[in-house]
Parts: structure tokens; C-alpha cells; sequence
């Protein structure tokens, strides 16, 4: 009843729009009557029809996205949805064959808040009203279900033991002996019990029942709908019956993540992960109910002693704490991020739990764990945005007054649909094993793939020949640096995966489309169109929707949710409405935000894009010795998207760890070739083509461990030698500039950010503390925003900053040193020359459009 209410009072304030109230169906994208039941044919019997699975008609003229790439795919098309979440084939080829089978995608998605009687075991007009209380008192949790005596199992651990000892044996001053006093002894055996009632939850199952059924009157109250799909539910619950333990390992993007996923498992009969959060969310009254429900507070850093030295007594005893969780099988969900995302984007991964899973596979604590990825995709997220942060304003700690106040605030608004993707599970120590045999080459510095590129005229830029050589001839687990490298690229993996799962949702679309297509505003009626277009362009690309129904009442869901980060206006032309996005910092804030939800999907496309306009760019420059300027070579176009990939790698991934960076470039300029962007020159014409000098000193500049053509390529690989004398020509029709011109606006507002941040170093005075330096450089970009002077407002964020200067760290613009808890920044002897500073924003203006 709430949620029939919370619809119809959306659809009476629908944008004031009398005439364009939104139809009940097309959105419910599966209000359909599902059972819960575990057995196949239950669910082969209840698995019906998704209420409006229709994509719409649109009958007028072709846009920019259908006539630049879908021509070629028309006919594979047919608007099925992907699955998504398959796990490595070259890294774990074996977890790739378990728990999937032929029929899994075709289980089709369902509403986890959709319950009615039939979900019961009662029928008739009570078990109606009754639907929700029957519907988790007949879930399946129990007390039995989880970890028994924690406290004491890691207190008596012997390493929790030692560390005990440890800590009451450090000298009391400098000079003094060690003592073992046990008094001693006893304070920080009290202290480290102090310690682990923070970090041991105490789940009740009859708290989690509660919680369940409150959960669905309030998801029902704020959200639409929350979609998972059947199929990937299936191989969840077929990795459960391996009895072994379950790490799940979301991206992290609302507060609500917390109890989001355990509220979907919980609904299937799954058992109830351990929820490692910060300790910030240890509020009083709230905390009590997150360790109810499976939560465990740790530190955010574990460094924070007043000495500033390591706790190892809390490192021990967190250790030990989930190596006990994952020796008596229990579930975990980690956030790989640490903390929600304040782009839009997924933020690199901070590994630390990540490790202390791995350490207890090496030390044999389990004889298995499986890594479940897992991506989140909102309408709309319940904080709405993070404009005040991206502002730079600090951030508010977390109290039970706000959580409250925050709970009223999500009562009186609709928040949208809710899309939940599981990747297919695979094996932590298959993983391991992998890693183990495959011969990797050392990894590259940023400062070593990208000096070169920056600086071609400077010597000695290549890299030493003991690089390779600083990693372990073995690639033995109980090597440090192998374990480090292990254990990153396993991180970067989970990321991966998790983000390429995530649904793409109706608002991420129609933001895209107003910053980076129609930043001036179009009518409704184009809108829509692009709409349309753009989401089949994410479909056949492989990634999923997270709605479906008719394009234009999708969109005027998405402008209802998107809310004053839109302007309407009533044309007299047809009576046509004209949208516009807001100007406003905050409003122009909020929609890259969302646009940011739709960037992985054409983020390789993206960074060709822009490296054919610094190979343009750097053709006519030099000149092009009596050769065509429209032929752009192949290999010299692979190089340069090669270094922005690298320069731009603290904004995302392109690819997988196993993945050699230039082979996935290769693929992205195939790809455009296909659709017929890129055009291949004809022979007469490439026989008359020669690099320029130029293109070949850089190509020499390049370390031999960046070579695009993998070492494990065959010789009659793809990538032979015939493709270095590959020339292209760039499509000159109005559809494919447009598009081009799209996808280089993708990456404008990250281009201008880093090319400012390289402008103000030209006037950096240092030594500066970093946290001086990097607020500077906010401000500086935020008065560049408000004078009008930048072209892309959103390029201010305080993220973009944030990401800039480490880049620039990396690159080896500043050198860092350690004082206290702050790091010193200056600047570098090879940027010290004024002219090594402009080659570097010339480097990154030469990928820009303005």
C-alpha cells in the first residue's frame, strides 16, 4: 500500500507535466510474481513475463549513436540484455565452468521488494495483509548459522598471544629493560578485549528478521524497484553449497550499501555476510544495530597510535579476527574502496582486508575462499550528491542525528530503481595458483611509461636494465614483493569486474547526454531519440540496463529524479519543452556525477578519440614529409592512447591486470575501424607514408617492456608485423565527427583539470604540505569556474584535484618527504627547468578539444 501510494503521489508531481504523468508499468521492470523457493522447478515455474520489456519506437531521423556504430550490429542486436559478471577466462578458467550453466542468463531479472502472499506458504484475504511478516518469518536464519565464541578463540590465538607479550614488554623509557610484568600482561590483555568488543559483531536472527521486514516498507516507500537477476542469485547460492567461505565485494557508493546486499541475501535464504564498515559509523544506539546484523567497526587507519608507529596489537588481533570468521566459514563483505565514491566513478582499491584474506589461504586458515564481485547501480543515491565535498568543504562526521534526520528526509522523496549485480564466483586460490605460473613482466612506474612520452629529448630516459630483475626470480607466495604485486592485481581484478557489472541506470544517460551532447539544451522529443540510441549503444557494447519500458516515459523519470540540475522550458515551437542542464556549480557538479555512472561503458573509445587528436595534432605540427595529413599510423595512434591510459589511471581502468595495456588499445582502434570511423588506407597510399623523425625518436624513447605486441603472441598472431605499417584515415561524415566529438567531450573535464593543475605549477613556490598545496589548487580551480574562464565547470571537483597531484607525485613532477603526519611537497630537478613544465601541458593540452 506504500508503495502504491509513494507512486501515485510521484506521478501527481511528475515536472508539473499534466499531459505526461508516467505510465505504472514502464518502469516496474519486473513487478512480476516471482517465487523465493530454491528449487528449480519452482523457479522454472515462476520464472514469467517482465511487465513492459518493450525498448520502444522511434520512427525519425537516425542520431548521432545509431548512424556512427550500431549499423554494423543491427541484426545480432535484437535487444537482448547481456549477462555481465563473468569472471577471468585467463586468470581462473576453471571458476569460469562452475556454477554456470547455458540457462542461467535466461532466468531474467526479478523486484526483491515485490512480495506478495505467493511468496508465502498462505494464501487468502490475511495472509494478503500479512504478506511481509510471513514472508521473513519464513526466511531461513538461525543462530547456528554463525560464528560461535570469536572473543575468546582470538584471544587464545597464539599470535594474539604474542602480540600481547610484545606490547607489555616495550620499554616504559628510553634506556629502561624490557619487562614482562603481568600486570602488565593483564592491562593490555583488558586493552585488546576492549579492542574486540568494537570489532566482534554479536548477530542476532531475530533482529535481522525485524530488520527485514522494516526494510521492505521502507525500500517500498523510497524506491521503485531493486533488481537482481535470477540467474546470477543461482550461482550465489550454488557457491554456497561448497561450504566454504564467501568474501562478497561490492563497489561502494551510498550508506545504504550496508544493508543493501544482506537485505537481498537475507530474501533468498543466503546466510548473512560479516560487514567489515569504519569506525566512524560507530555512533551510539546505530552501532549496536549494525553489529546485530553482522557488522564489525575496524579503524580506517591502523596507524594511529600518538606515536604515529604501528599498532600490532590491533593488526594481530584484526589478523586473527577474520581469520576465525573465515575458518568457521563464515561470509564477508569487504569494500575494497574504503569509502563511498564521491565521482561517480570507482576510486582505486585500498587492499588491507583484501591481504588478510589472503595471508589466512597462505597459512592455510581455509582451504579455499571465493571472491564474489559485486556492482550497485542508483537512479539515485540517498545522499542525493557530494557536491559540498566536491566543493572542498570538509567532511560532516556521521552522528545518530543525521542518520535520522537523513532516514525522514529519504521518506518524503523517491529515490528511483535500485539495480544489484552479482559476478559469478571464483576461487581465491585457483587466483593464486595462477599468479604463480605465469611469467609477469616487473610492473612500470608511471614516471618510467610516461617520461619518455613527456620528455622524448632526455637522456637516459629508458629503463634500467635491473628493473625486471628487482622482482623475485620465483614467484614463490612467501615472497613479500611477489605478495604485494599479488595482491594489487588481485584488488584491481575485483574492481574491475565489480564496475563492468554495474548496471547502467536511466539518469546516468540523460546526464551524459545534457553535459557532453546538448550542454546548450535540445528538445524533449531529440532527447528522447538519443536516448533511445545511446542505451542500445550500451547494450551492444555488453553492458546492461538498469530499466526498461518506453523511452520517453524513461526519460522523463530520469528529469524528475535529476530534479533542479534541469531546466524546463515551454517552446512555442509544436508546444515543445526544451531541456537545458543547470549552469550552477552544484547542478553541473551533481550531473557529472551520474554522467560518470555511463564512462566505463565508452571509456576506451573515449581515449582513442583523443589520442587521434594529438596525433592529428602533432602531424601538422611537424609536418608530414609530402605524406597525406589525413593518414594517422596505426601504431603510432596505439602508443599515444597507450600513455593516456597511463597518464589517467588514477580515474579508472581500461583493463584488466592480466591485460597488456597496448593489445587492449589495439582491440578499441579495431573496434572503431569496425563501425567504420576509422578507415583503413588504401596500399598505394600507406606505401608512400613514413614516420616523420620525430615519431620515430619517441618510439625509441619507449622501455622495451611497453611494447604493445605481447611477448606470448604467436607469429601469425593478429599482432604481426604487417600491423605497424597499418595506416588510417578518419571518417569525415557529419554522424562520425559528432560522435567523435562526443566521446573527446567525455574526457574534457579531466583534461582541463590536469592541464590547470600543470598551470598552477608554473607558479609553485615550495616546499609546501600537501594538504596546503592540493587545497591552492582547488581554490585555483573553482575561481577559474566562477570567472567563466574554464570550459567544463565539473573539471573543479575536488577528486579531479586530489587525483592530479598524485598523478603528478607519480610522474615524478614533485618529490614527497615524510614530516609528522604530512607530506612535504617540491618540485623535482627534471620539471625544476620552466621548459620541462610546458612540454608536460603540452603533453596533456595535445589530447584535448576545446
Amino acid at each position: 500500500m506504500g508503495r502504491r501510494a509513494g507512486r501515485e503521489k510521484y506521478a501527481a508531481s511528475d515536472l508539473q507535466f499534466n499531459s505526461c504523468v508516467m505510465d505504472e508499468t514502464a518502469l516496474s521492470l519486473g513487478t512480476i510474481d516471482v517465487s523465493y523457493l530454491s528449487t528449480s522447478a519452482e523457479c522454472s515455474i515462476s520464472r514469467c513475463k517482465h511487465s513492459s520489456e518493450e525498448w520502444g519506437e522511434c520512427n525519425s531521423r537516425p542520431t548521432l549513436f545509431r548512424s556512427a556504430t550500431l549499423k554494423w550490429k543491427e541484426t545480432l542486436l535484437s535487444r537482448k540484455r547481456p549477462f555481465v559478471g563473468r569472471c577471468c577466462y585467463v586468470c581462473t578458467p576453471q571458476s569460469r565452468d562452475n556454477f554456470f550453466n547455458a540457462s542461467i542468463p535466461s532466468l531474467g531479472l526479478r523486484n526483491v521488494i515485490y512480495i506478495n502472499e505467493t511468496h508465502t506458504r498462505y494464501r487468502g484475504w490475511l495472509a494478503r495483509r500479512l504478506c511481509y511478516v510471513l514472508f521473513v518469518q519464513e526466511r531461513d536464519v538461525h543462530k547456528g548459522m554463525f560464528a560461535k565464541n570469536l572473543t575468546e578463540n582470538v584471544l587464545n590465538n597464539s599470535r594474539v598471544q604474542k602480540a600481547i607479550v610484545d606490547e607489555a614488554s616495550e620499554p616504559s623509557a628510553p634506556g629502561s629493560f624490557a619487562q614482562t610484568d603481568p600486570k602488565a600482561i593483564n592491562k593490555v590483555k583488558k586493552k585488546a578485549r576492549k579492542i574486540l568488543q568494537e570489532m566482534v559483531a554479536n548477530v542476532s536472527p531475530a533482529l535481522i528478521r525485524l530488520t527485514g521486514w522494516v526494510l521492505l516498507k521502507l525500500f517500498n516507500s523510497f524506491f521503485w524497484n531493486i533488481q537482481i537477476h535470477r540467474g546470477q542469485i543461482e550461482m550465489v547460492k550454488a557457491a554456497t553449497e561448497m561450504n566454504l567461505p564467501l568474501i562478497f565485494l561490492p563497489v561502494h557508493k551510498s550508506h545504504i550499501d550496508y544493508l543493501l546486499l544482506t537485505f537481498i541475501l537475507f530474501c533468498h535464504n543466503i546466510k548473512a555476510p560479516y560487514i567489515a564498515a569504519g569506525n566512524n559509523l560507530n555512533i551510539p544506539i546505530f552501532s549496536t544495530l549494525i553489529r546485530k546484523l553482522g557488522g564489525f567497526f575496524i579503524r580506517r587507519k591502523l596507524d594511529q597510535s600518538p606515536d604515529g608507529r604501528k599498532d600490532f596489537l590491533y593488526r594481530a588481533l584484526l589478523y586473527v579476527h577474520i581469520e576465525e570468521l573465515l575458518r568457521q566459514q563464515q561470509f564477508l563483505e569487504i569494500f575494497l574502496e574504503g569509502t563511498r565514491s564521491r565521482s561517480g566513478k570507482t576510486s582505486g582499491a585500498r587492499a588491507g582486508l583484501l591481504s588478510v584474506v589472503v595471508d589466512a589461504l597462505f597459512s592455510n586458515a581455509t582451504p579455499d575462499v571465493l571472491i564474489i564481485p559485486v556492482g550497485i547501480s542508483y537512479d539515485r543515491i540517498i545522499e542525493g550528491h557530494y557536491n559540498s565535498e566536491q566543493l572542498g568543504k570538509p567532511k560532516k562526521n556521521e552522528s545518530l542525528w543525521s542518520i535520522a534526520r537523513g532516514v525522514f528526509r529519504m521518506l518524503r522523496k523517491n529515490y528511483g530503481c535500485v539495480r544489484v549485480d552479482f559476478a559469478q564466483p571464483f576461487s581465491l586460490k585457483e587466483y593464486v595458483n595462477s599468479q604463480s605460473q605465469k611469467p609477469v613482466p616487473a610492473p612500470l612506474s608511471l614516471e618510467q611509461a610516461l617520461l619518455p612520452a613527456i620528455l622524448p629529448s632526455r637522456p637516459n630516459d629508458t629503463v634500467d636494465e635491473g628493473t625486471e630483475a628487482s622482482l623475485p626470480n620465483s614467484r614463490d607466495i612467501t615472497s613479500e614483493p611477489f605478495r604485494r604485486e599479488l595482491i594489487s592485481n588481485l584488488a584491481e581484478h575485483i574492481l574491475f569486474t565489480a564496475n563492468k557489472s554495474c548496471a547502467v541506470m536511466s539518469t546516468h544517460i540523460v546526464a551524459c547526454l545534457l553535459l557532453y551532447r546538448h550542454r546548450q539544451g535540445t528538445d524533449l522529443s531529440r532527447l528522447v531519440e538519443d536516448f533511445f540510441s545511446m542505451k542500445e549503444e550500451v547494450l551492444a557494447r555488453d553492458f546492461d540496463l538498469g530499466f526498461s519500458g518506453n523511452s520517453d516515459d524513461v526519460v522523463m523519470h530520469a528529469i524528475h529524479l535529476l530534479g533542479n540540475c534541469i531546466n524546463i522550458t515551454n517552446t512555442s515551437r509544436n508546444n515543445e519543452f526544451f531541456i537545458t542542464p543547470s549552469t550552477t556549480i552544484p547542478a553541473v557538479f551533481e550531473l557529472n556525477f551520474y554522467s560518470n555512472g555511463v564512462l566505463h561503458v565508452f571509456i576506451k573509445e573515449a581515449i582513442i578519440a583523443c589520442s587521434l587528436r594529438a596525433v592529428q595534432s602533432r602531424r601538422y605540427r611537424n609536418g608530414t614529409n609530402g605524406a597525406s595529413p589525413s593518414l594517422i599510423s596505426q601504431e603510432h595512434l596505439v602508443r599515444k592512447a597507450a600513455s593516456l591510459c597511463y597518464l589517467l589511471s588514477n580515474e579508472f581502468t581500461v583493463s584488466l591486470p592480466c591485460q597488456v595495456i597496448y593489445q587492449v588499445c589495439h582491440e578499441s582502434v579495431e573496434r572503431l575501424i569496425q563501425y567504420g570511423i576509422l578507415l583503413v588506407a588504401e596500399q598505394d597510399d600507406q606505401e608512400d607514408v613514413s614516420p616523420s623523425l620525430t615519431e620515430q625518436q619517441w618510439d625509441k624513447k619507449l622501455p622495451e617492456p611497453l611494447s604493445w605486441r605481447s611477448d606470448e603472441e604467436d607469429e601469425d598472431s593478429d599482432f604481426g608485423e604487417e600491423q605497424r605499417d597499418c595506416y588510417l584515415k578518419v571518417s569525415q561524415s557529419q554522424e562520425h565527427q559528432q560522435y567523435i566529438t562526443f566521446l573527446q567531450r567525455l574526457l574534457g573535464p579531466l583534461l582541463e583539470a590536469y592541464s590547470s593543475a600543470v598551470t598552477f605549477v608554473h607558479n609553485f613556490s615550495g616546499p609546501v604540505a600537501e594538504s596546503e598545496y592540493v587545497q591552492k589548487l582547488h581554490r585555483h580551480l573553482i575561481n577559474r569556474t566562477e570567472k567563466n574562464v574554464s570550459v567544463y565547470a565539473e573539471s573543479a571537483t575536488y577528486s579531479h584535484v586530489k587525483n592530479a597531484v598524485k598523478v603528478f607525485k607519480e610522474i615524478g613532477v614533485f618529490n614527497q618527504t615524510k614530516q609528522r603526519r604530512d607530506t612535504i611537497l617540491e618540485l623535482s630537478t627534471t620539471f625544476l627547468p620552466q621548459r620541462n613544465r610546458q612540454k608536460l601541458l603540452e603533453f596533456i593540452m595535445s589530447f584535448m578539444v576545446l
